[in-house]
Protein backbone atom coordinates (compact mmCIF):
# COMPACT_ATOMS: atom_id res chain seq x y z
CA UNK A 1 0.00 0.00 0.00
CA UNK A 2 1.15 3.62 -0.48
CA UNK A 3 3.36 4.86 2.36
CA UNK A 4 2.29 7.86 4.45
CA UNK A 5 4.25 9.48 7.25
CA UNK A 6 2.98 11.02 10.45
CA UNK A 7 4.88 12.70 13.30
CA UNK A 8 3.39 14.32 16.38
CA UNK A 9 4.91 16.47 19.10
CA UNK A 10 3.54 15.71 22.57
CA UNK A 11 2.52 18.90 24.41
CA UNK A 12 0.51 19.41 27.58
CA UNK A 13 -2.56 19.81 25.45
CA UNK A 14 -1.97 16.51 23.61
CA UNK A 15 -0.38 15.45 20.32
CA UNK A 16 0.42 18.24 17.88
CA UNK A 17 1.12 17.19 14.26
CA UNK A 18 4.48 18.21 12.82
CA UNK A 19 3.90 19.70 9.38
CA UNK A 20 5.30 17.98 6.32
CA UNK A 21 7.10 20.18 3.83
CA UNK A 22 8.84 19.62 0.53
CA UNK A 23 12.60 19.26 0.78
CA UNK A 24 14.43 22.09 -1.00
CA UNK A 25 15.64 19.84 -3.83
CA UNK A 26 16.48 16.26 -4.67
CA UNK A 27 20.10 17.38 -4.85
CA UNK A 28 19.89 18.44 -1.20
CA UNK A 29 18.55 15.02 -0.21
CA UNK A 30 21.39 13.42 -2.21
CA UNK A 31 23.91 15.57 -0.32
CA UNK A 32 22.41 14.57 3.04
CA UNK A 33 22.59 10.88 2.16
CA UNK A 34 26.19 11.12 0.97
CA UNK A 35 27.22 13.00 4.12
CA UNK A 36 25.47 10.50 6.41
CA UNK A 37 24.84 7.46 4.28
CA UNK A 38 23.99 5.45 7.40
CA UNK A 39 20.55 7.14 7.45
CA UNK A 40 19.55 4.70 4.70
CA UNK A 41 19.55 1.91 7.29
CA UNK A 42 21.72 -0.41 5.19
CA UNK A 43 24.56 -0.72 7.64
CA UNK A 44 28.02 0.82 7.17
CA UNK A 45 28.64 1.97 3.60
CA UNK A 46 31.48 3.86 1.92
CA UNK A 47 30.32 6.23 -0.86
CA UNK A 48 32.20 5.66 -4.12
CA UNK A 49 30.88 8.78 -5.82
CA UNK A 50 27.90 10.87 -6.90
CA UNK A 51 26.59 11.38 -10.43
CA UNK A 52 28.88 8.70 -11.87
CA UNK A 53 28.62 8.34 -15.64
CA UNK A 54 28.03 4.79 -16.89
CA UNK A 55 29.24 3.34 -20.18
CA UNK A 56 25.78 4.15 -21.55
CA UNK A 57 26.08 7.86 -20.80
CA UNK A 58 23.63 7.80 -17.86
CA UNK A 59 24.39 9.12 -14.36
CA UNK A 60 24.10 7.06 -11.18
CA UNK A 61 22.98 9.33 -8.35
CA UNK A 62 25.13 7.58 -5.74
CA UNK A 63 27.28 4.44 -5.73
CA UNK A 64 28.54 2.89 -2.47
CA UNK A 65 30.33 -0.22 -1.22
CA UNK A 66 29.89 -2.21 2.00
CA UNK A 67 32.40 -4.07 4.18
CA UNK A 68 31.84 -7.31 2.22
CA UNK A 69 32.72 -5.59 -1.05
CA UNK A 70 29.13 -5.50 -2.37
CA UNK A 71 28.02 -2.46 -4.38
CA UNK A 72 24.92 -0.35 -3.77
CA UNK A 73 23.30 1.66 -6.56
CA UNK A 74 21.29 4.42 -4.85
CA UNK A 75 18.87 6.21 -7.15
CA UNK A 76 16.55 9.11 -6.26
CA UNK A 77 13.07 8.94 -7.75
CA UNK A 78 12.97 12.67 -8.48
CA UNK A 79 10.12 13.53 -10.87
CA UNK A 80 10.23 10.30 -12.84
CA UNK A 81 7.38 7.84 -13.20
CA UNK A 82 7.52 4.53 -11.29
CA UNK A 83 8.21 2.68 -14.53
CA UNK A 84 11.09 5.02 -15.38
CA UNK A 85 12.83 4.97 -12.00
CA UNK A 86 12.70 1.18 -11.66
CA UNK A 87 13.83 0.69 -15.27
CA UNK A 88 16.71 3.11 -14.67
CA UNK A 89 17.79 1.25 -11.53
CA UNK A 90 17.73 -2.06 -13.42
CA UNK A 91 19.84 -0.58 -16.21
CA UNK A 92 22.40 0.62 -13.67
CA UNK A 93 22.42 -2.80 -12.04
CA UNK A 94 23.21 -4.38 -15.41
CA UNK A 95 26.21 -2.06 -15.77
CA UNK A 96 27.42 -2.35 -12.17
CA UNK A 97 27.42 -6.16 -12.06
CA UNK A 98 30.55 -6.40 -14.25
CA UNK A 99 32.64 -3.68 -12.59
CA UNK A 100 36.09 -4.96 -11.67
CA UNK A 101 38.02 -3.88 -8.59
CA UNK A 102 40.21 -1.68 -10.80
CA UNK A 103 37.17 0.00 -12.35
CA UNK A 104 35.62 0.62 -8.92
CA UNK A 105 38.89 2.05 -7.61
CA UNK A 106 39.14 4.38 -10.62
CA UNK A 107 35.56 5.60 -10.04
CA UNK A 108 36.39 6.34 -6.41
CA UNK A 109 39.64 8.11 -7.18
CA UNK A 110 37.99 10.49 -9.65
CA UNK A 111 36.63 12.52 -6.74
CA UNK A 112 38.84 11.49 -3.81
CA UNK A 113 42.50 12.11 -3.08
CA UNK A 114 43.24 8.81 -1.34
CA UNK A 115 43.15 5.35 -2.91
CA UNK A 116 40.06 3.18 -2.48
CA UNK A 117 42.07 0.57 -0.59
CA UNK A 118 43.22 3.20 1.92
CA UNK A 119 39.75 4.70 2.38
CA UNK A 120 38.19 1.25 2.74
CA UNK A 121 40.64 0.27 5.49
CA UNK A 122 40.06 3.50 7.39
CA UNK A 123 36.28 3.38 7.05
CA UNK A 124 35.67 -0.29 7.88
CA UNK A 125 38.87 -0.99 9.87
CA UNK A 126 39.53 -4.05 7.72
CA UNK A 127 41.28 -4.74 4.44
CA UNK A 128 39.53 -4.67 1.09
CA UNK A 129 38.09 -8.16 0.40
CA UNK A 130 39.96 -10.35 -2.05
CA UNK A 131 36.82 -10.60 -4.20
CA UNK A 132 34.62 -7.52 -4.60
CA UNK A 133 31.30 -6.96 -6.37
CA UNK A 134 30.19 -10.57 -6.06
CA UNK A 135 26.74 -9.10 -5.40
CA UNK A 136 25.04 -5.73 -5.73
CA UNK A 137 21.87 -4.06 -4.52
CA UNK A 138 19.58 -1.45 -6.05
CA UNK A 139 18.04 1.16 -3.74
CA UNK A 140 15.37 3.62 -4.89
CA UNK A 141 15.01 6.68 -2.65
CA UNK A 142 11.61 8.39 -2.77
CA UNK A 143 9.45 10.80 -0.79
CA UNK A 144 6.46 8.55 -1.28
CA UNK A 145 5.15 5.57 -3.17
CA UNK A 146 2.07 4.82 -5.19
CA UNK A 147 0.49 1.46 -5.79
CA UNK A 148 2.01 1.16 -9.27
CA UNK A 149 5.58 1.54 -7.97
CA UNK A 150 4.97 -0.95 -5.18
CA UNK A 151 3.61 -3.53 -7.59
CA UNK A 152 6.55 -3.16 -9.98
CA UNK A 153 9.14 -3.40 -7.20
CA UNK A 154 7.48 -6.39 -5.53
CA UNK A 155 7.24 -8.18 -8.88
CA UNK A 156 10.93 -7.83 -9.75
CA UNK A 157 11.94 -8.67 -6.15
CA UNK A 158 9.92 -11.89 -6.36
CA UNK A 159 12.09 -12.85 -9.33
CA UNK A 160 15.32 -12.38 -7.42
CA UNK A 161 16.21 -8.80 -8.37
CA UNK A 162 17.93 -7.14 -5.35
CA UNK A 163 15.89 -3.91 -5.33
CA UNK A 164 14.43 -2.01 -2.39
CA UNK A 165 12.71 1.32 -1.80
CA UNK A 166 13.42 3.70 1.08
CA UNK A 167 11.18 6.70 1.78
CA UNK A 168 12.11 10.03 3.30
CA UNK A 169 9.75 12.76 4.42
CA UNK A 170 10.95 16.24 5.36
CA UNK A 171 9.22 17.82 8.36
CA UNK A 172 9.54 21.13 10.19
CA UNK A 173 8.70 21.95 13.80
CA UNK A 174 9.46 25.60 14.40
CA UNK A 175 13.22 26.04 13.94
CA UNK A 176 13.88 22.30 13.83
CA UNK A 177 13.70 20.14 10.74
CA UNK A 178 13.45 16.37 10.57
CA UNK A 179 13.84 13.52 8.12
CA UNK A 180 11.53 10.54 8.67
CA UNK A 181 12.43 7.21 7.05
CA UNK A 182 10.52 4.07 6.18
CA UNK A 183 11.17 0.94 4.09
CA UNK A 184 9.08 -1.15 1.76
CA UNK A 185 10.81 -4.19 3.34
CA UNK A 186 13.16 -4.66 6.27
CA UNK A 187 16.75 -4.19 4.98
CA UNK A 188 18.32 -5.65 8.11
CA UNK A 189 16.94 -9.10 7.30
CA UNK A 190 18.49 -9.03 3.81
CA UNK A 191 21.82 -7.67 5.09
CA UNK A 192 22.09 -10.31 7.84
CA UNK A 193 21.23 -13.15 5.49
CA UNK A 194 23.69 -11.96 2.84
CA UNK A 195 26.49 -11.53 5.35
CA UNK A 196 25.94 -15.07 6.63
CA UNK A 197 26.10 -16.46 3.09
CA UNK A 198 29.29 -14.57 2.28
CA UNK A 199 31.26 -15.24 5.46
CA UNK A 200 34.86 -15.96 4.47
CA UNK A 201 36.73 -19.09 5.36
CA UNK A 202 39.47 -18.57 7.98
CA UNK A 203 42.97 -17.96 6.61
CA UNK A 204 45.80 -20.30 7.64
CA UNK A 205 48.25 -17.35 7.91
CA UNK A 206 50.57 -19.01 5.43
CA UNK A 207 49.25 -19.38 1.87
CA UNK A 208 49.02 -16.61 -0.71
CA UNK A 209 47.74 -16.50 -4.26
CA UNK A 210 50.09 -14.44 -6.46
CA UNK A 211 49.09 -13.39 -9.96
CA UNK A 212 51.93 -13.50 -12.48
CA UNK A 213 50.81 -10.76 -14.84
CA UNK A 214 53.19 -11.28 -17.72
CA UNK A 215 54.12 -8.36 -19.94
CA UNK A 216 56.91 -5.94 -20.72
CA UNK A 217 57.83 -5.56 -17.02
CA UNK A 218 57.70 -9.19 -15.84
CA UNK A 219 57.86 -12.73 -17.18
CA UNK A 220 57.32 -16.12 -15.56
CA UNK A 221 60.52 -17.51 -17.10
CA UNK A 222 62.56 -14.87 -15.22
CA UNK A 223 60.73 -15.53 -11.95
CA UNK A 224 61.24 -19.26 -12.28
CA UNK A 225 64.91 -18.94 -13.24
CA UNK A 226 66.02 -16.35 -10.70
CA UNK A 227 63.68 -17.09 -7.80
CA UNK A 228 61.16 -14.30 -7.24
CA UNK A 229 57.63 -13.03 -7.80
CA UNK A 230 57.03 -9.43 -8.79
CA UNK A 231 54.58 -6.64 -9.53
CA UNK A 232 54.79 -2.88 -9.65
CA UNK A 233 54.37 0.33 -11.59
CA UNK A 234 51.66 1.68 -9.30
CA UNK A 235 50.93 2.20 -5.61
CA UNK A 236 48.40 -0.61 -5.27
CA UNK A 237 50.83 -3.12 -6.80
CA UNK A 238 53.66 -2.00 -4.54
CA UNK A 239 51.37 -2.31 -1.51
CA UNK A 240 50.20 -5.73 -2.65
CA UNK A 241 53.77 -7.00 -2.81
CA UNK A 242 54.44 -5.68 0.71
CA UNK A 243 51.93 -8.24 2.06
CA UNK A 244 54.35 -11.08 1.35
CA UNK A 245 56.46 -11.90 4.41
CA UNK A 246 59.38 -14.23 4.99
CA UNK A 247 58.21 -17.83 5.33
CA UNK A 248 54.90 -17.32 3.54
CA UNK A 249 54.01 -19.89 0.92
CA UNK A 250 53.08 -18.49 -2.49
CA UNK A 251 51.10 -20.18 -5.23
CA UNK A 252 51.94 -18.43 -8.49
CA UNK A 253 49.26 -18.35 -11.18
CA UNK A 254 49.26 -16.81 -14.65
CA UNK A 255 45.83 -15.17 -15.15
CA UNK A 256 43.74 -17.07 -17.66
CA UNK A 257 46.29 -19.91 -17.74
CA UNK A 258 46.58 -21.56 -14.32
CA UNK A 259 48.91 -22.25 -11.42
CA UNK A 260 52.56 -22.63 -12.41
CA UNK A 261 54.58 -22.65 -9.18
CA UNK A 262 54.71 -22.94 -5.41
CA UNK A 263 57.48 -21.61 -3.20
CA UNK A 264 58.51 -20.03 0.09
CA UNK A 265 59.21 -16.33 0.44
CA UNK A 266 62.81 -15.81 1.58
CA UNK A 267 62.71 -12.02 1.91
CA UNK A 268 60.13 -9.22 1.60
CA UNK A 269 59.80 -7.32 -1.67
CA UNK A 270 62.32 -4.65 -2.67
CA UNK A 271 62.63 -2.37 -5.67
CA UNK A 272 64.13 -3.97 -8.76
CA UNK A 273 67.24 -1.77 -8.49
CA UNK A 274 68.04 -3.37 -5.11
CA UNK A 275 67.34 -6.98 -6.04
CA UNK A 276 70.40 -9.20 -6.54
CA UNK A 277 70.82 -12.78 -7.70
CA UNK A 278 73.57 -15.32 -6.99
CA UNK A 279 75.23 -15.87 -10.36
CA UNK A 280 78.48 -17.75 -10.96
CA UNK A 281 79.50 -17.40 -7.34
CA UNK A 282 78.77 -13.68 -7.05
CA UNK A 283 75.85 -11.49 -6.03
CA UNK A 284 74.76 -9.70 -9.21
CA UNK A 285 72.03 -7.05 -9.73
CA UNK A 286 69.20 -8.75 -11.59
CA UNK A 287 69.13 -5.93 -14.12
CA UNK A 288 72.66 -6.95 -15.18
CA UNK A 289 71.46 -10.44 -16.13
CA UNK A 290 69.67 -11.62 -19.29
CA UNK A 291 65.91 -11.17 -18.85
CA UNK A 292 62.86 -12.32 -20.79
CA UNK A 293 60.99 -9.19 -19.64
CA UNK A 294 62.62 -6.43 -21.73
CA UNK A 295 61.55 -3.47 -19.58
CA UNK A 296 61.74 -4.79 -16.01
CA UNK A 297 64.13 -1.95 -15.14
CA UNK A 298 61.80 0.79 -16.34
CA UNK A 299 61.30 3.46 -13.64
CA UNK A 300 63.74 1.59 -11.38
CA UNK A 301 64.81 4.89 -9.75
CA UNK A 302 61.21 5.85 -8.92
CA UNK A 303 60.06 4.15 -5.68
CA UNK A 304 56.40 4.66 -6.62
CA UNK A 305 56.63 3.23 -10.15
CA UNK A 306 59.40 0.65 -9.80
CA UNK A 307 58.86 -3.08 -10.16
CA UNK A 308 58.99 -4.81 -6.74
CA UNK A 309 60.45 -8.30 -6.33
CA UNK A 310 60.05 -10.73 -3.41
CA UNK A 311 62.70 -13.44 -3.22
CA UNK A 312 61.26 -16.98 -3.43
CA UNK A 313 62.69 -20.47 -2.99
CA UNK A 314 60.72 -22.47 -5.51
CA UNK A 315 59.53 -25.88 -4.34
CA UNK A 316 57.92 -26.98 -7.60
CA UNK A 317 57.30 -25.10 -10.84
CA UNK A 318 55.75 -25.72 -14.23
CA UNK A 319 56.27 -24.09 -17.63
CA UNK A 320 53.32 -21.93 -18.67
CA UNK A 321 52.46 -24.60 -21.27
CA UNK A 322 51.70 -27.15 -18.51
CA UNK A 323 49.77 -25.26 -15.84
CA UNK A 324 47.68 -26.72 -13.05
CA UNK A 325 44.04 -25.77 -13.30
CA UNK A 326 40.69 -27.31 -12.41
CA UNK A 327 37.21 -25.85 -12.52
CA UNK A 328 36.39 -24.23 -9.19
CA UNK A 329 39.96 -23.27 -8.29
CA UNK A 330 40.57 -19.85 -6.80
CA UNK A 331 41.30 -16.97 -9.16
CA UNK A 332 41.41 -13.30 -8.27
CA UNK A 333 41.92 -9.91 -9.89
CA UNK A 334 44.30 -8.82 -7.13
CA UNK A 335 48.07 -9.28 -7.49
CA UNK A 336 48.35 -10.81 -4.03
CA UNK A 337 45.47 -12.42 -2.13
CA UNK A 338 45.21 -14.60 0.96
CA UNK A 339 44.45 -18.10 -0.27
CA UNK A 340 41.70 -19.54 1.91
CA UNK A 341 39.43 -21.46 -0.46
CA UNK A 342 39.26 -25.07 0.83
CA UNK A 343 38.99 -26.75 -2.57
CA UNK A 344 42.08 -25.00 -3.96
CA UNK A 345 44.10 -25.58 -0.79
CA UNK A 346 43.25 -29.25 -0.97
CA UNK A 347 43.93 -29.80 -4.65
CA UNK A 348 47.11 -27.79 -5.21
CA UNK A 349 49.27 -29.85 -2.78
CA UNK A 350 47.98 -32.96 -4.54
CA UNK A 351 48.98 -31.65 -7.96
CA UNK A 352 52.35 -30.06 -7.06
CA UNK A 353 55.29 -31.91 -5.53
CA UNK A 354 55.84 -30.30 -2.12
CA UNK A 355 58.41 -32.83 -0.94
CA UNK A 356 59.19 -32.24 2.75
CA UNK A 357 58.41 -28.52 2.57
CA UNK A 358 58.03 -26.87 5.94
CA UNK A 359 57.82 -23.17 6.84
CA UNK A 360 61.05 -21.78 8.35
CA UNK A 361 61.14 -21.86 12.17
CA UNK A 362 61.48 -18.07 12.35
CA UNK A 363 58.76 -17.41 9.79
CA UNK A 364 56.74 -14.33 10.57
CA UNK A 365 52.94 -14.55 10.29
CA UNK A 366 50.37 -11.95 9.38
CA UNK A 367 46.75 -11.56 10.36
Amino acid sequence: MPVKFGLWRIDDGGPVPVPVETIASEERLEELIEARIDILGLGPLLPIGRQLITDYGKRIDLLAIDAQGDLYVIELKKDRTPRDVVAQALEYGFWVQDLSLQAIAELYERTHEEALETAFGQHFETELPEAVNTAHRLVVVATGMDVSTEQIVEYVRSHGVPISVVFFQHMRDGERTYLARSWLSDPEVDVTARSARKRQEPWNREDFFVAVGEGRHRNWDDMRRYGFVSAGHGEKYRKAMSNLFEGARVWAAIPGVGYVGVGRVLAPAVGVADFTVEHEGASVPILDLPLAAPHMGEDAADPEQSEYLARVRWIDTRPRERPVWEKGMFANQNVVAKLRQPFTLQRLPELFDLGDDRPPQDARTAS
